[in-house]
């Protein structure tokens, strides 16, 4: 879509951001996954036409791609984060990093239910599946360093990241439900504590 094309679809009244979508977009997701991605169902949570939309994206598969590409970069400042914060006991290291991976509260919720979409849409398309190998192989080599420092065993450590990840992981779905059983996030931190940290110490 050409420029002159987009300017002559600019909608009545103050004109809504590119963040505006993506944030909506972000939303649309959360609430129903990426089958709920589309524009028409966004522009109604906003309360405009259409014509914002195209002011911004060609098209949907371009809000698709940059609202990936936002988070992309999102998950990799993350890592970068953890990976910066070292603190000199090992096993404290560890264990703030599986805090942080488990405090799903507000908006972390919902980044955890936008990312179990996102592994549900990377099943059947390609692209996606390959952004995903991505953002998992950062994440490896978070925890694989922080295993590291607490084995001094690069196969050890590489095993036991994997535990850790597919843990998290599996975490994600429990804790992502409406409701959960009282105290299943302490119960869940626990056993990862317990099984995959506190015995490699010893």
């Amino acid at each position: 879509m050409t420029a002159l094309t987009r300017k002559n679809l600019r909608p009545e009244g103050p004109r809504l951001s590119r963040d505006d979508w993506l944030n909506a977009a972000f939303t649309a997701v959360v609430e129903g996954g990426f089958d709920n991605l589309r524009v028409l169902i966004i522009a109604k949570a906003l309360q405009v036409t259409r014509g914002s939309f195209y002011w911004h994206f060609s098209d949907h598969a371009e809000l698709q791609v940059q609202l990936l590409e936002r988070w992309r970069s999102q998950q990799v400042a993350v890592e970068a984060q953890l990976q910066a914060h070292v603190l000199s006991d090992p096993t404290q290291d560890l264990e703030h990093v599986l805090d942080e991976a488990l405090a799903l509260d507000g908006p972390k919720l919902e980044n955890v239910r936008f990312e179990l979409a996102l592994r549900g849409l990377g099943r059947r398309d390609a692209q996606v599946a390959k952004l995903l190998v991505e953002v998992d192989a950062i994440r490896m080599r978070l925890f694989e360093a922080k295993f590291l420092r607490l084995t001094g065993d690069q196969k050890k450590a590489s095993e036991l990241a994997a535990l850790f990840y597919l843990t998290v992981v599996g975490c994600y779905q429990a804790l992502s439900r409406p409701t959960n059983p009282p105290q299943l996030k302490s119960h869940l931190k626990h056993l990862i504590k317990s099984y995959l940290i506190d015995q490699q110490a010893r």
